[in-house]
């Protein structure tokens, strides 16, 4: 356990590593955004990533739920699919976690709207296909177990992040869902960072929780 912290961490933390796994997650946190507004009824019509872990997740309908609980969903979402990895792997159910998170990418890519983004969905699908293919069940499940601590860590990034925004770099307020979804709403923004705040600190919860009970 303490060698997988260790290398979720150093995929997650350092700064030479972060520069490619952060868009992986941005990728994660823009699937989010998609597949709340599919469940909420609203028309998914693309998906962006660009080169500074920002995104775009465009999609229409009518009405306010949709787009709240699409807004909702985005920095919530690294940790909801790391969470439910780590979960999968503990109960036994490695080789459907990722058949279903390589499925998912492969159909991300008839929603990319721009090469740098489906050169991420690509590399994401190969680094799965190679797992799948060539990993023993062992190396799956440690792969995957490293995957789900990172994206953990990655989400309490990202919300570190949107805070430091809100609270030092007011300038970039478009750039945070919480202010986008205040705009939208009417609701204060600290009220959507608390919300993003209790999704993950809920899902790290119930990983260790999952942890001691296997």
């Amino acid at each position: 356990m303490l060698g997988i912290l260790v290398a979720a961490a150093a995929l997650s933390i350092p700064r030479a590593t972060w520069q490619y796994f952060g868009l992986f997650t941005t990728l994660v946190h823009e699937l989010g955004h998609a597949f709340a507004a599919v469940l909420s009824g609203r028309v998914v019509h693309g998906i962006r990533i660009r080169r500074n872990h920002s995104g775009d997740a465009l999609s229409s309908g009518r009405g306010t739920f949709g787009t709240v609980v699409s807004g909702v969903l985005g920095y919530p979402a690294p940790a909801l699919v790391g969470a439910a990895q780590l979960w999968s792997v503990f109960n036994g159910y490695t080789a459907i976690a990722l058949f279903a998170g390589g499925l998912v990418l492969l159909l991300t890519l008839l929603v990319i709207r721009n090469l740098f983004g489906a050169l991420v969905v690509l590399a994401s699908v190969a680094v799965s296909a190679a797992l799948w293919v060539y990993a023993t069940p062992e190396v799956q499940s440690y792969a995957l177990l490293v995957l789900g601590v990172a994206l953990l860590v990655g989400a309490v990034r990202g919300l570190v992040t949107v805070i430091g925004v809100h609270v030092r770099r007011r300038d970039q307020l478009l750039t945070s869902d919480a202010y986008l979804l205040y705009r939208r709403t009417g609701v204060p923004s600290v009220v959507w960072l608390a919300i993003f705040a209790a999704l993950i600190g809920g899902c790290c919860v119930l990983t260790v929780m999952s942890y001691l009970g296997r």
